[in-house]
């Protein structure tokens, strides 16, 4: 049987609510456009609009 969560995939906030990291929501594929703490979609409230962040630049020489 499949682990449903792996280490580092939540948190538990002071108020008793779990966090989902931005490990565990990437991993899960999409946006759930619930304005999730960790989106790694980019997803904003307001304008209901997802927008992918620019993936991070390495310097390679």
């Amino acid at each position: 049987m499949m682990k449903k969560f792996e280490e580092g995939d939540f948190y538990w906030s002071p108020e008793g609510y779990r966090v989902f990291t931005a490990q565990y929501l990437k991993r899960r594929g999409y946006c759930c456009k619930s304005g999730c703490k960790h989106c790694p979609y980019g997803y904003d409230k307001n304008t209901h609009q997802v927008i992918k962040p620019m993936p991070l630049k390495t310097d390679k020489i």
